[in-house]
This record gives structure tokens, sequence and C-alpha cells, in this order.
């Protein structure tokens, strides 16, 4: 049976400002520059991907409506990309070199796009389906070990000022930077520190337009309790850069802390659900963010740590919250309530094993929604994974028309 969606989304952005944190680090502002599974998508528009059904991969457009000659037909297998062609509709970018941010620009999904961060180089792309990826802006960026540009966030007001903010790592250290396309990027928030691992950072929003900056632990665990430091930390600022209102402590930025590796952030459209996936030295987790309290007690765990990276709540219209991994290629949607209880182990798709042929798009990384019904991830497989010729990618997927969890319908 079809789910229909009839509730509206705003997209879930916030602009940061430059202010100064009770913490160590500096800030510098110019105001110048002004029961479903998630798989890719089946459009009404050539310029839309293609819908997949309850087995999670391209080919299928759900139960009964496969790609072959009659109901009961096996849909035809996509053919393997052909230089930086490739003939998934669910791809709107390639040859692009390991996407591992992504921001995606709010619509109704006729024709969508994002803009694609490139963690080694700095580069950000617009990537909008039936078109080439065009250059929209470049960071300098210190791309060895663990860090580059790991996360990318608009602006609310993006629409009218086109600004957008990163999370960047440079050869002294980790911080938040605001540009506009072509512009030199402004630094807003410096100074977190810089380790041989534990760079990563992940920028998300909160539903009274503050931004959430969530960073690494640059390598040492005790940075993530040591209140002094901005390292190990999310981090909750106001449009000025200053400790929001209502944060746990008056005057402090600090929201929670106890992070090590971020891999993303996502929240429900509300914003009563806040959630952060991390990688710490024995396992990957799911936390789901409360003001003041430390991460301590995970929403869900992996000890066979998959690599937990971006994560999407569509929880309002499916009851999964979805997550994309960066280490074993898949994407897992975790059954959760409405009040944020999770009741089951993740349903894997997209890994290669499961669909009508099965498939998978490799390692992936960040996730960004566009409207309820469609989210954008990227692919990382240049770093560490088997690249095929249309690599790195830009991906589209969406809650499956007609297929449960476990492909029942």
């Amino acid at each position: 049976m079809r789910t229909r969606y009839r509730r509206k989304w705003t997209a879930p952005l916030a602009m940061l400002a430059c202010g100064a944190l009770l913490l160590s680090g500096c800030a510098d502002f110019d105001n110048t520059a002004a029961g479903q599974k998630f798989t890719p998508v089946n459009p009404p528009s050539p310029e839309v991907p293609p819908q997949v059904g309850p087995g999670g991969d391209a080919g299928d457009s759900g139960p009964g409506q496969g790609r072959g000659n009659g109901p009961n037909q096996s849909p035809t297998p996509v053919p393997p990309p052909q230089g930086c062609k490739d003939f998934d509709k669910a791809v709107i970018a390639t040859c692009l070199d390991t996407v591992a941010a992504v921001a995606a620009i709010p619509g109704d999904g006729s024709s969508p796009s994002a803009l694609a961060g490139e963690r080694k180089s700095g580069r950000i792309m617009l990537a909008a389906a039936g078109k080439d990826p065009a250059d929209w802006a470049t960071i300098p960026v210190d791309g060895s070990r663990d860090g580059g540009l790991t996360s990318l966030a608009l602006s609310p007001g993006f629409a009218e000022d086109q600004l957008v903010f990163a999370y960047v790592t440079t050869p002294t250290d980790n911080r938040v930077v605001r540009l506009a396309k072509g512009q030199a990027p402004k630094p807003v928030l410096t100074g977190i520190p810089k380790g041989a691992s534990g760079n990563r950072g992940a920028l998300g929003t909160d539903a009274k337009g503050a931004l959430l900056v969530a960073t690494g632990d640059a390598g040492n665990p005790g940075l993530a309790a040591d209140p002094a430091s901005l390292a190990g930390k999310v981090l909750r600022i106001d449009t000025s850069g200053k400790p929001a209102p209502g944060n746990p402590t008056a005057g402090s930025a600090v929201f929670s802390t106890g992070v090590h590796s971020p891999g993303g952030m996502c929240r429900d459209q509300s914003g009563s659900r806040l959630w952060l996936t991390d990688r710490t030295g024995d396992k990957d987790v799911l936390y789901r963010l409360r003001a003041g309290q430390p991460l301590s007690t995970p929403a869900w765990s992996w000890t066979d740590k998959p690599g937990v990276a971006g994560c999407a709540d569509f929880v309002d219209s499916t009851g999964y919250l979805s997550l994309t991994t960066s280490t074993a290629g898949n994407l897992q949607n975790l059954p959760v309530t409405p009040d944020g209880a999770v009741t089951g182990k993740p349903n894997v798709v997209m890994d290669g094993k499961v669909g009508k042929p099965p498939k998978t798009f490799g390692r992936l990384s960040a996730m960004s929604m566009i409207n309820p019904q469609m989210a954008v991830t990227g692919t990382l497989n240049k770093d560490g994974g088997s690249p095929v010729s249309s690599d790195d990618r830009v991906v589209i997927i969406t809650p499956s028309a007609g297929g449960g969890v476990g492909g029942k319908d």
C-alpha cells in the first residue's frame, strides 16, 4: 500500500555569526556577505531519480512494479557506469572526490539538488539532477588523516543570502567558516583543537534557529569531558556566534559533552528529537541529544563498527531513523517511536545483498533531507573503498512506496 505524505517540510537550517565563547577559541564574523525502508527513488519526470522497492535497490519500483515486461517479471539490472556516466537515476553527480559533506537544497523533489563537499580538496560542488556538477566554491583545508571538509549547513536565509557554513580542518586547527558562491571563506569559530585523529565535525540545527556544532576529541578522549576545551562537545550558538539563549549553563556554548568522532547530526521537523552519530574506540553509537546531559548512554550501538555517518529523521512519516555507514557501505533504518524510543534492530538495505537485483553504492557519508520524502548522501569510495568509474557520487534516497521492513508489503 502506497504511503501518502501530507505534512509540508521546512528545511531545518541555521545561520552562524561570530562571537566569543567562554571556551578556548575565537570568533570573527563579517556582515558584508549577505514500517518502511529508505531506498533510491523513482521519478514523476525523467529528471528525478527512480524509486526502488522493498528490496532497497534500483531497478525495483515496488511490489509487482519492476522494470520487467509484467508485474511478475524480474526487474532489469542497471548497467554498470561507463566513465563518468552513471545509468542509475538515483545518482545526481559523478566523478567527484571523497564526498564527505552534503547540504540538501530544499525543494519539492521534482529536480533534487544539493551542495557536495570533497573532504580532501575542500571543493564544494552544486549537484543537481540532469545536470553536470558545477563548481560552487573551494575552501583551503588540511585533508590529511581524517580532517578536511567534513560538514556543510545552509544559512536559514539561503534562498536570499546564498550563505553556507562548513566545518573544516586547517594546518593549525579545526574551525567553522562561512562563505558564499565563489567567495573566500570567512572564519566564524576557530581554535577547535586539532590532532592526529578526531578532527571530524558535524553541523546541525535546532528548531529555534541555533547552530549545533559537534566537535571531535582531537584523538584525546579526555578533552571530551574537559569543560575548558572546545574538543569533544556539542556546542549551541545563536546567530551572533554567542552562546544561544536557553543553553544548559547561561553564558556557555556547551550543549552536551562526550563526543569523540562525530559522523552526523539530524532532527525531526519540530525539534523534539535531536540525534548524533559517533564512533568510539570499541563501538559506533547513536545518541539522543538532550540539553545538559553528557553522552553516556547511547540509543543504539554497533559493536561491529560499520562507520555510522549521516542520519535523517523520517520517524513521523515512516517510523524509521535512517543512517548511512562509511565502512560497511550500507543504509540502516532503525525503528523509532515518535517519543524517540528505539524498538528494534536496524533494517539493512543497499548492502549488495538485499534487493532484486542486489545493489550497493559503496561507502556512504553524510546525509541531508531535501523534503519529508527525499534525502541526499555522498559516497567515499575513493577513500579506502572500491571505486567504480563514476565515483565518487551524490545519491538520492527516499522511502520506498510499498515495502515494509524486511521486504514485507
